[in-house]
């Protein structure tokens, strides 16, 4: 929004929206000291359902989804767990920083230069030179590179079936092996694996899908919902995080814009 606000104040608005959600992805790596990518900043500036592929980190290729969530009969529930986040600056680190240990072995600096088979025939030393965490987060790379793929060809052919079993494989993984959904500093706060809980027994049984939200570790959940059940789901999560916890989302087709 603020890289909106001074595009148009002083640019013309001939910054491209891409460019803003790699300004504001400066800004937090660099200003607020948070190592993060940039899938959020390009998230909100862009709009909509998008795919993108950050082969060149100058040069992200994004290619937008033409689907239109809420047309099917679904929104995008939010739920805030109201985990704190003051200390997990390293656990939102180590993800890369493990990731980029696994490639290093090989000799690359990043994992999508080395291949799947390479990784898994190399386990024996890994396992003594990264850790087995490294290792399980390199295997969640590789397969979440596969289901992006697929949930974006299956939104394409609007499979939205398709599309929810990606989201609850990610979330599984997430969980299993990517292991963002709680913080090792502080296990007796479990709010997001509590309320992945919540949403599993509310949920089960309908078209429907759910998984951690963000870079994890504490905050928020998102749980795709069908129109009807929205009101019970909100009022059960509201119930045990707090009014106002669950937020109830459409996704519009434009991200940040100036409104004439």
């Amino acid at each position: 929004m603020v890289g909106n606000i001074l595009n148009h104040l002083y640019n013309d608005g001939k910054v491209s929206p891409v460019e803003i959600a790699m300004l504001a992805q400066y800004a937090e790596n660099q200003f607020f000291g948070k190592p993060c990518g940039l899938m959020d900043q390009v998230a909100c500036a862009v709009g909509g359902i998008v795919a993108i592929d950050f082969a060149d980190p100058a040069k992200p290729e994004i290619r937008k989804v033409d689907f239109d969530l809420s047309g099917a009969g679904y929104r995008l529930c939010i739920v805030n767990t109201g985990g704190n986040h003051a200390d997990l600056t390293g656990d939102y680190a180590s993800v890369p920083a493990e990731m980029k240990a696994v490639a290093a072995h090989f000799g690359k600096s990043f994992l999508r230069d080395v291949s799947e088979e390479d990784v898994i025939r190399e386990i024996p030393v890994l396992r003594g030179e990264v850790g087995d965490r490294a290792i399980l987060r390199a295997l969640h790379f590789f397969a979440e590179n596969k289901r992006v793929a697929a949930q974006t060809d299956a939104l394409l052919a609007g499979d939205l079936d398709g599309f929810f079993r990606g989201v609850m494989g990610s979330g599984l993984s997430s969980f299993c092996y990517l292991q963002n959904v709680f913080t090792t500093k502080n296990v007796t706060e479990q709010g997001l694996s509590l309320a992945l809980c919540l949403a599993e027994r509310y949920l089960a049984g309908k078209r429907a899908a759910w998984r951690v939200h963000g870079g994890g570790f504490a905050g928020t959940i998102q749980a795709f919902v069908p129109a009807d059940d929205v009101e019970g789901f909100r009022k059960m999560m509201d119930a045990a995080f707090g009014e106002g916890a669950c937020l109830v989302l459409r996704v519009r087709s434009e991200g940040a814009v100036r409104v004439f």
